[in-house]
């Protein structure tokens, strides 16, 4: 079986830069949601990093014996105390 390597990489470079624009307009949308916070540019970081892990496993192949799910729920909790976390930083 023959795989047309050029398409089969255009089609990579593609998804790719979806994927980096999709979680780009995801954080800048969140973080505009928030509230002002102190400087916190830790924190602030690592929610968009969460962000973007969430993304990536939202989009992610469904079959991987419910561990993409348990950690979809887990990487959503992270999310939520690092907002409660900024915003009691901010206080």
């Amino acid at each position: 079986m023959e795989i047309d390597l050029s398409r089969r990489d255009g089609l990579r470079k593609l998804v790719t830069f979806g994927l980096v624009g999709s979680a780009v307009a995801a954080s800048a949308t969140a973080l505009s949601e928030m509230p002002a916070s102190a400087d916190q540019p830790h924190m602030d970081a690592a929610l968009a990093d969460l962000q973007s892990a969430l993304h990536q496993l939202q989009i992610a192949i469904h079959d991987k014996g419910g561990h993409r799910v348990k950690a979809i729920a887990l990487v959503k909790e992270a999310i939520s105390e690092t907002t409660k976390g900024i915003a009691a930083g901010a206080a």
